[in-house]
Order: C-alpha cells, then sequence, then structure tokens
C-alpha cells in the first residue's frame, strides 16, 4: 500500500467530505488540500517536522504533498474532514498548489467573528453535500472558493518559486519510494543503507530525509509498521502471540511484548483479552497496517454535524 494517497471524489470531482472516527493514520500525503474540523475527542498531528495537539472544536489547515500523520489522543477522534484538489482552485488561482501555509491552525490568526463564520460556511457546505439536493454541486463549489480566499487571506502564507515548487515534488516521490520500499519488507530483515544505496545518497543524508518528512528514524516508522500490523492481526481473531510476533516482522517476542507496553502500557496478550469497542451504527471500519477508522453514512454524519 502506497502512503502516498489517491483521495477519491466519487460525489464531486475535486471535492470529498466526511465525518472519521480515527484511532491512528501513519504518515502519509496527497496532492489535495486538507481541513480537519475535531468534533470530539483531540488529536496530535505530525507535520513539518512538528507535533501539534488539535482540541475539539479547532480546524487544523494541510497543503498539498504535505506529510501528515494522524493520531487520537486517547482512544479515538471524531472529526470532519474536506479535502480539496489543487486542481479544481487552481481554475480560479493558478498558484494554489504551490501556495504554502506557515502554519496549520486558524483560529490563531483569524479575527473571531471570520473564524465563526469560516466554521459556519464549512458546517452549511457539510450539510448540503450530505443531502445532496438538487444543484448542490454549485453551491459547494462557491462556498470552497469562500474557504479558501478566506484561508489565503488571513494565513501566514507564501507562493513557493517554479523552482522550489520542483525541489518539493522530488521530495516527495522519494518519500513516496521509501514508504512503498517499507510496505514491501517491513515483514522481513529491512535496512535503510538498500534504500540509500537504490536512491544513490549516503546514509546520513537519506537518515536526515526521513527524519525530516516522518519526524521519526527509520527504525521507529519501521516498528511502527510491525506493531499496526501486529494489532490487525489480532483484532483479526489471531490469538497465538507467537504467530503474530513473527508474522509482523517482529524478530525477537521480548522486543515484540516492549513495543505494546511502550505504545498501550499493557501485553500483547492483555490487548488480545480485552473487550473491543462495538462497531457504531452506520459506520464502516477500515483497520490496515497504516490506519484504523471509522467512516459513517451520510445520515449518521448529518446526525453529528449537528451536534456542533
Amino acid at each position: 500500500m502506497k502512503e502516498y494517497e489517491i483521495v477519491q471524489h466519487p460525489q464531486m470531482d475535486g471535492i470529498t467530505l466526511f465525518v472519521d472516527t480515527l484511532s491512528y493514520r501513519t504518515p502519509h500525503f496527497h496532492p489535495e488540500w486538507e481541513l480537519v474540523w475535531v468534533m470530539e475527542g483531540e488529536m496530535s498531528i505530525h507535520c513539518k517536522g512538528k507535533q501539534y495537539h488539535a482540541q475539539k472544536g479547532q480546524i487544523a489547515v494541510l497543503g498539498p504533498l504535505q506529510p501528515h500523520e494522524l493520531q487520537a489522543v486517547g482512544q479515538e477522534c471524531t472529526f470532519l474532514c474536506l479535502q480539496v484538489a489543487s486542481k479544481l482552485l487552481e481554475q480560479f488561482f493558478p498558484a494554489a498548489r504551490r501556495t504554502q501555509l506557515d502554519d496549520l491552525f486558524l483560529q490563531e490568526h483569524f479575527p473571531p467573528q471570520e473564524y465563526r463564520q469560516f466554521q459556519q460556511t464549512l458546517q452549511n457546505m457539510a450539510c448540503i453535500y450530505l443531502k445532496q439536493p438538487e444543484f448542490y454541486q454549485l453551491f459547494c463549489g462557491g462556498q470552497v472558493c469562500l474557504l479558501w480566499h478566506s484561508l489565503f487571506s488571513n494565513m501566514p502564507c507564501r507562493v513557493l518559486s517554479a523552482e522550489e515548487a520542483a525541489q518539493a515534488e522530488k521530495r516527495s516521490a522519494r518519500l513516496e519510494r521509501l514508504l512503498e520500499f517499507v510496505d514491501q519488507n517491513y515483514r522481513q530483515r529491512i535496512r535503510l543503507s538498500d534504500f540509500a544505496q537504490a536512491e544513490g545518497c549516503t546514509m546520513n543524508h537519506i537518515s536526515f530525509f526521513v527524519h525530516q518528512c516522518l519526524n521519526q528514524s527509520f527504525q521507529q516508522y519501521v516498528d511502527t509498521m510491525r506493531f499496526h500490523c501486529a494489532c490487525k492481526m489480532i483484532d483479526a481473531g489471531n490469538t497465538r502471540m507467537t504467530d503474530v510476533c513473527y508474522a509482523a516482522g517482529f524478530s525477537d517476542y521480548r522486543y515484540f511484548c516492549r513495543a505494546f507496553r511502550r505504545r498501550l502500557g499493557i501485553t500483547p496478550e492483555e490487548y488480545a483479552r480485552r473487550s473491543q469497542p462495538a462497531a457504531l451504527q452506520k459506520s464502516h471500519l477500515h483497520h490496515s497496517i497504516h490506519s484504523k477508522e471509522r467512516f459513517y453514512s451520510p445520515e449518521k454524519s448529518l446526525a453529528l454535524l449537528k451536534q456542533l
């Protein structure tokens, strides 16, 4: 699975909106702009080499090709997500894809009244998108333009030069190859030096690149993949822990147990025994090595939006 995410736009060309309850989403990136509005719980966002903390009610914006990792603070976090293709915005503002924001959170830069208006516009658009009345596509397209006009007018930003944009594309392509390399090899012995050699880079250079993009070391990222793979196998009903350990890529059972204790404070056996939360009504659970999240039906999403 490549973590250069291909965002599908089944309803409207260039616009995707959904409500999601998330436990984790490993580092990934996509060419779309993304707005994340925390509705319940709290979320940790790793990007730009920093860790940001999004509390209930806050809205964060993530730019195109910006690697980011999402993690619930606690068990789960529910949020509204709006993803907009750069090509849609470029019809009206050609530099949209090359515009870089210097911060994630809107509230710190918007005047209070304008921030409340932004929230109201986003909520109204979400409701129309989910209800799909006649001509809703025109309404949603117009609201997206208003939202991004407000974003670019209030947030600290700058337009990258053509050369800077080309370098960003080059870094994104390398990151895509790195994530694919890990996906294909994390269940066996894997060495960053092999990837560095394939890229024609020194170990120092590629190690710095990994930490800069993922905010963690290469080995930490590999261990994360192995841990989530083990969790998925256990949740699927695998109860022989030694089998799970080696199938997930851990070479040592003690290290396998330490991975669970370090992340969850419990052993793999305790994780397997603990009761799993019942699936919420009208939702679809997606659980992979890269994410554990629950997507809602339009009806359930609308009910959750009303709580805002």
